[in-house]
């Protein structure tokens, strides 16, 4: 998960764990560090950086934002399988058609409580790692 807002990063965290999603979960605080541990540079290798099976970007980041963070993703050979799912606060109809354009997988607006985002989680959770068969992953997706 890229996201700066370390409240939100929080509350992802509790509310994937109240889930109880079995997937071990990274968090970066920016697109620049979200491609350091993509690409395994910088701070990041292979055994701290693991290849992700998704990605939950937030549009609004310093350094580099959401969008060209996806950009760069879906431009890399090596990368662009790695679904991509948009969680902002946004709910802009330009940044929605601009994502999409870019190639990312689903966009979601990040709901405003809590409850709401378990529940968005459990659904996301269930629908990729439990419904959806992604690129090198064994016959249960993990």
């Amino acid at each position: 998960m890229a996201d700066d807002d370390p409240d939100d990063r929080m509350l992802a965290k509790e509310a994937l764990e109240q889930n109880n999603l079995k997937n071990p979960v990274y968090f970066v605080e920016d697109g620049e560090e979200l491609m350091d541990f993509l690409r395994r540079e910088g701070k990041y290798n292979e055994t701290n950086a693991p290849r992700p099976g998704l990605i939950l970007l937030d549009l609004n980041m310093p350094k580099k934002d959401g969008r060209e963070a996806l950009a760069e993703i879906k431009k890399d050979s090596k990368l662009k399988s790695i679904p991509v799912v948009i969680l902002t606060t946004s709910q802009a109809e330009e940044d929605i058609i601009k994502t999409y354009d870019l190639g990312v997988n689903s966009f979601i607006t990040k709901p405003v409580n809590f409850t709401d985002l378990v529940e968005v989680i459990a659904r996301l959770g269930k629908y990729w790692f439990e419904i959806v068969r992604l690129p090198g992953t064994g016959k249960d997706g993990n």
